[in-house]
């Protein structure tokens, strides 16, 4: 049982003026702001909290109440939690005194990696040494928003994310092929997220409008993700379930063995083939201007299949959908084994997915499909195969399919 107290009106926050007569007198005696804080009995942050509003000079502390002057390279309302003139002249002296930073940090009555950071930061870049006024003109230069971003700042740079962009590459295959390529340019290194902002911000103009468009998605604006929207199963004869895949097809140690679907066009009347090689990521597009029936796609992919090197002929991995009603006879022509995912499982065909939602940005949801020739194409899967890609240490599936026949052969 407990007592409630007969006046319910707030408290408020508890005064701690003998409490921080006692600490000042303990710290004046010369005893740690830590070990002050546990015989008081107060949390060591209000202790520190108190020294920083007292002010961090050397000599006594005192318990004034009021901010301690400003000081030159201080501005009045100035954050307790940047650095003062005065708490790097502190730093300079104890460093001259050889003390540790985690013994400075606790006469500052900050965390240690304040500290740290202060001194690598605005020491003097070439002989080391901390200078107090030099280093507090550094962080007033460093300080001011919003800055010049780099890609704004540099031309060349900025003159190269824009013909990658033209390209249809993402903003982290533009920052991970420029480290590659020009791995001793510094300037041109940038990342991804550079790259997403000077898109998306566009009152910093670093970027001109247009290159929104040149983004997979579309839009102009950030938007949080979402789900996408799942496939309904559709094919239930007999069939050769994914589970029954050989091991050196699921960790992807042997080329040839492949994942198929199709991408639909306005009003379900249109439709593209799309195949994915798993180890290298290749694509091939299947042309089907007559329909997507089994029988149009079994010889759409037997066509295609057959055209490819005997090592890249291993298996084909769909998803239960009806044009796949034709599947003994296209591993009749083909010598390929289909292998079907279960229902309503998607990601077991996750480098298709992946390049399904990459074709979008080519052949947008709600347009006809059937305006495209087999040369577009044709050039639209050449375009994919020589992006870099991030799950290939940045190589094309291209120089991948390359390297591998050079190997074969």
């Amino acid at each position: 049982m407990f007592d409630v107290r007969p006046d319910r009106r707030p408290q408020g926050r508890k005064k701690l003026a003998a409490e921080r007569r006692r600490y000042f007198d303990l710290v004046n005696s010369g005893v740690g702001t830590n070990e002050a804080c546990r015989i008081v009995g107060i949390n060591y942050a209000t202790g520190y909290k108190w020294r920083r509003a007292a002010g961090s000079r050397p000599g006594p502390v005192t318990q004034a109440v009021s901010p301690a002057p400003a000081m030159p390279g201080a501005s009045a309302g100035e954050s307790s939690r940047y650095l003062t003139l005065a708490d790097r002249l502190v730093i300079a002296d104890l460093v001259r005194l050889k003390r540790s930073q985690a013994e400075i940090a606790r006469e500052l009555g900050r965390p240690r990696s304040t500290i740290s950071r202060e001194i690598r930061r605005n020491s003097h870049p070439l002989t080391g040494d901390y200078r107090p006024y030099a280093a507090q003109d550094r962080a007033d230069a460093r300080r001011p928003r919003p800055k010049t971003g780099k890609i704004a700042a540099s031309p060349h740079l900025r003159a190269a994310v824009q013909t990658l962009l033209d390209d249809k590459y993402s903003p982290e295959q533009i920052s991970r092929r420029l480290r590659r390529d020009h791995p001793d340019q510094p300037e041109l290194h940038v990342t991804h997220e550079t790259i997403y902002q000077a898109i998306y911000l566009q009152a910093r103009g670093e970027l001109r409008r247009e290159v929104a468009s040149a983004l997979r998605t579309g839009r102009t604006v950030r938007t949080p993700r979402r789900d996408p929207a799942q496939r309904q199963p559709r094919f239930h004869e007999p069939m050769l379930m994914i589970s029954d895949r050989p091991a050196e097809a699921e960790d992807r140690a042997v080329p040839g063995h492949w994942e198929g679907d199709l991408i639909i066009g306005k009003d379900n009347a249109s439709a593209i083939g799309t195949l994915v090689e798993r180890a290298t990521r290749f694509v091939v597009l299947l042309h089907l201007p007559d329909g997507r029936t089994a029988e149009h796609v079994r010889d759409a992919l037997i066509t295609a299949i057959t055209a490819l090197p005997e090592r890249l002929r291993e298996s084909l991995t769909w998803d239960q959908g009806s044009e796949m009603a034709q599947h003994h006879e296209f591993t009749i022509a083909t010598g390929m084994p289909v292998y079907f995912c279960d229902p309503r499982s998607p990601w077991q065909r996750g480098s298709n997915e992946n390049t399904n939602g990459l074709l979008r940005q080519y052949f947008p949801k709600g347009t006809d499909l059937s305006v495209h020739t087999a040369e577009h194409l044709n050039a639209v899967a050449a375009q994919l195969n020589r992006r870099p890609r991030k799950t290939l240490g940045w190589d094309t599936p291209a120089e991948r399919v390359t390297t591998l026949l050079t190997q074969a052969s």
